[in-house]
């Protein structure tokens, strides 16, 4: 390009003041980044080669995105930390594997988080010596696996001397870059633009041509310097066909120059502009296959820098160069390239220019594909396997096969979040084999789910796919029956399906295992309770049962409406285990949240908050929303108005049942009954499996404390039948307590003490000693309250639960014995995320340790600790340690 570095930053100020304040932060150890986003040719390029010689005392680590590299795992990532590899062996263990894994150097499957805490150690090692800067030009064709590490790293720098910036050409389909801080580039002004153009022509120039320059150009200044070489000065007098956009016009410009080359020249640019990677090696090999002089035409190809790594002058030149090129050219450039790359050392990037190769189906280069896709699969490249599946399927000549490959395809996208793509090919699947057509209305029923659109519902496949293997695979067509079922508790229109699974023809199987909980809660629709309890208690009170383990929620849940807390937190607590195992971030949340609540109603807020703060810094590492309902059973059970009325309001509405069960919880702690009865009485009509459930104890207190004694008579009715369904100590307890509120029979108050006389239970034996005593305080027996409301105000406090205890105080008040005032506690000045932390350091883990597990820097860790001790006025570890609240 003929302008200067200088001029090229006309009107640019502002970008750069930016750029050198995040250096500067950088310096000091407060490490950031930013996304510079515009179109193609409006300066990103330029001013990221500004960032490079800002950055003086810097260690500049560089990656570029290339559109034909979106499909290689990992390729970005790699290309960035190559100069830094050498420090692998300061990485534990598991991290130095992560990275081999992801790079291609060792076998296995990534953990793709355990890859971006690898990579954040591997800059954090580095950054020791000094300030570090990680531009990442053409960043909108970065592939999936390294956006999301670089995000992740971009989001986790904020206590080091790292500044990551990345380019992106708008209109970009990135999402892992959204959330980072950005500056849209706009066109430059009239003044500016004019600057520029100036200094890019210095002969004089007509007044027509400059002022249709500047209103063609739009301010693009790579535009205000190529539109005079597409049409020419007196072009631009005279009027031309403009093209669409500016990159258009820009990329034309490439074009125009390219019509002017040699045939040698012009297919050596083809085959540079073929090759991602820009291996001179590579090239070389390929033209002299082609018969190219390949000294003789790089001596006349413009746009293309020559050297130790093949580099285009700008990305629209590397775009225009593939796309000037013919169909056949292309097809021999890629063929040529095929053949010369090391089929053992890469074969995947050798089955993908075989395939850009095909002008038909060819089975053998087919085959190839699938095994790169096996192979990118294991190495965490799911949207790399799902490119590969798809250009398989395409090529594939047998129509079975072609709709397996297309159906695994398909599984990959919805992996991805590419749902579109998933949609359009799953149209393109019909099939008459019973268990492909059911694989794909299983496919089109994720992918209602997850779209919440459509004209039928995830269920509606479901059944479909049931209904379709009835008589072909009656195993299998049953797990989809169960899986409509948990889809209807989760969604709703739990009847419909039950309806559908009750006209299904019989199994003729035993009932157990999976047909039992199929059976039971077809029961349970149809038949009440008490005889779905005999079925399913069973299977419930087994949550090792292989049922369980691919539906967790759903044994959760179904354990929740029997009233048993064991089974809950077994299924939680193994779901946990398994999602640690198979590292699995879609899995090992959902585990989280279900112990972190079932933990929460165990009394151990603390555990809880632990177990939700690592949920959701996995949520935050991979970008996903957190599951906010163990917050809510948190704040319900704490009472704290301000902060549960807060958390409440936030919540999304898809919630609403969760925040009408806590909102119950917490108004009959702060003995707002009325609100209290409200809530219960939605979250109870709305019939969901569990959460209806536990509401039903709150609607029976709210209930009677309201004076609507046949509401609360009811409600307990409904509460028998379940837990004399479960016949488990908590349900049988939590039952007495309500009975004992509705008959006032006050041997029922102490059936119920004697139940809950068990450690994990120790929440609602509290809660029922509080009833019993403001029972016992209401017929004037004060002695008797006394001794039962001060264990009751005494655990309440102890645990936590500042409503309920403040109640406690109130009842103790009355019976003219004054409640001991709660003594604060250490984590009540913490937040949850700051608990979490200082939990595991009082345990003894190192900050790398935390900071490997919250998926932070050391350095972050360390600076919240600065913070934890601040908060409660200590000076080391060992203090922390010392505190009883955080053993």
């Amino acid at each position: 390009m003929p302008e200067t570095h200088t001029d090229a930053l006309v009107g640019r100020q502002d970008e750069i003041r930016r750029l050198d304040a995040l250096l500067r932060a950088a310096r000091e150890s407060r490490g950031g980044a930013l996304v510079l986003r515009g179109e193609a040719g409006i300066g990103k390029s330029v001013l990221l080669r500004h960032l490079d010689e800002a950055a003086t005392g810097f260690l500049v680590m560089r990656a570029s995105g290339a559109e034909f590299e979106t499909e290689l795992p990992f390729a970005a990532l790699h290309q960035l930390l190559t100069p830094v590899t050498d420090r692998l062996p300061a990485l534990p263990a598991p991290h130095r594997k992560a990275l081999g894994i992801a790079f291609g150097l060792d076998t296995g499957t990534p953990d793709p988080f355990l890859v971006g805490v690898a990579s954040l150690g591997l800059l954090v090692e580095t950054v020791r010596e000094r300030p570090l800067l990680c531009v990442v030009d053409d960043a909108q064709w970065l592939d999936r696996a390294s956006a999301k590490a670089l995000a992740f790293l971009a989001r986790r720098v904020s206590a080091e001397s790292i500044a990551l910036v990345f380019a992106v050409r708008e209109p970009s389909r990135l999402p892992e870059l959204d959330e980072l801080p950005s500056r849209p580039l706009q066109g430059l002004g009239e003044k500016d633009a004019r600057a520029l153009l100036a200094a890019a022509i210095r002969a004089p120039l007509d007044e027509r041509v400059r002022d249709r320059i500047l209103a063609e150009a739009r301010g693009n200044p790579l535009a205000l310097v190529e539109l005079p070489r597409t049409a020419g000065l007196a072009g631009m007098a005279g009027g031309f066909a403009q093209p669409d956009s500016v990159p258009a016009v820009i990329e034309q410009s490439f074009r125009s120059r390219l019509e002017l080359l040699p045939p040698a020249a012009r297919l050596l640019v083809t085959v540079a502009a073929a090759d991602p990677i820009g291996d001179p090696g590579l090239l070389w090999r390929a033209a002299e296959l082609l018969g190219i002089d390949a000294a003789a035409a790089a001596e006349s190809a413009p746009l293309v820098e020559f050297g130790t790594r093949i580099r285009f002058s700008h990305p629209l030149a590397r775009s225009a160069a593939y796309r000037a090129a013919a169909p056949e050219e292309r097809r021999r450039s890629h063929e040529a390239l095929a053949a010369v790359t090391d089929p053992v050392a890469d074969p995947d990037r050798r089955a993908w220019h075989r395939a850009q190769a095909s002008a038909g189906p060819d089975e053998q280069v087919a085959a190839e594909l699938e095994a790169s896709a096996t192979r990118a699969r294991e190495r965490g490249g799911v949207a790399a396997a799902a490119a590969f599946l798809e250009r398989s399927a395409a090529l594939t000549i047998s129509p079975v096969q072609r709709a397996e490959r297309v159906l695994a395809a398909v599984e990959a996208k919805l992996s991805v979040g590419d749902f579109d793509t998933a949609a359009e090919l799953l149209t393109t699947v019909a099939t008459d084999v019973p268990g492909l057509d059911a694989r794909a209305d299983l496919l089109r029923g994720r992918l209602s789910f997850v779209r919440r659109r459509g004209d039928e519902g995830p269920t509606e496949y479901l059944l479909r796919a049931a209904a379709r293997l009835a008589t072909t695979d009656p195993a299998w067509s049953r797990e989809c029956y169960l899986d409509a079922i948990e889809m209807g508790v989760l969604l709703g229109g739990l009847d419909h399906v039950v309806e559908a699974v009750r006209k299904a023809p019989p199994s003729g199987e035993p009932v157990a295992g999976a047909a039992a909980v199929l059976t039971g809660l077809t029961s349970l629709v149809c038949d009440g309770h008490r005889a779905a309890g005999e079925i399913l208690r069973p299977v419930v009170g087994d949550p090792g049962h292989e049922v369980w383990a691919r539906r967790p929620s759903l044994g959760f849940m179904v354990a929740a409406e029997l009233w048993n807390r064991d089974a809950m937190y077994g299924i939680a607590t193994r779901a946990v285990a398994a999602g640690r195992e198979s590292g699995s971030f879609h899995a090992l949340p959902i585990g989280l949240a279900m112990q972190a609540a079932v933990t929460a109603h165990a009394g151990d807020f603390g555990a809880a908050m632990e177990l939700i703060s690592e949920e959701e810094a996995i949520a935050d590492a991979t970008g996903a929303a957190p599951l906010v309902y163990p917050r809510l059973h948190l704040a319900a059970l704490r009472g704290r108005r301000k902060e549960a009325a807060e958390l409440f309001a936030s919540v999304d509405h898809r919630m609403t049942l969760s925040v009408q069960w806590a909102t119950a919880v917490l108004g009959n702690g702060l003995a707002d009954y009325p609100a209290a009865l409200k809530a219960a009485k939605q979250a109870v009509e709305y019939g969901a499996v569990g959460t209806s459930s536990l509401a039903l104890p709150e609607l029976v207190e709210a209930a009677v404390r309201c004076g609507e004694s046949e509401v609360a008579a009811a409600a307990l009715a409904s509460l028998r039948e379940r837990t004399q369904a479960g016949r488990h100590a908590w349900g049988l307890g939590v039952e007495a307590y309500a009975r004992a509120l509705v008959t006032e029979d006050e041997s029922a108050y102490q059936e119920a003490i004697g139940l809950l006389d068990d450690g994990a239970l120790v929440v609602y034996r509290a809660r029922a000693q509080l009833l019993y005593g403001e029972w016992l305080r209401r017929q004037g027996r004060r002695r008797d309250a006394r001794s039962v409301l001060r264990p009751a105000h005494e655990s309440l406090s102890e645990l936590g639960l500042e409503a309920f205890a403040e109640r406690a105080a109130g009842e103790l008040r009355a019976t003219g014995e004054q409640a001991r005032s709660r003594t604060s506690k250490a984590s009540d000045q913490l937040t949850m995320q700051e608990v979490h932390i200082a939990r595991l350091v009082a345990d003894g883990a190192t900050s790398k340790e935390v900071a490997a597990k919250l998926f932070l820097s050391p350095r972050t860790v360390d600076a919240h600790l600065r913070n934890i001790f601040r908060k409660l006025g200590l000076t080391s570890r060992r203090q922390l340690r010392d505190l009883p609240d955080f053993r």
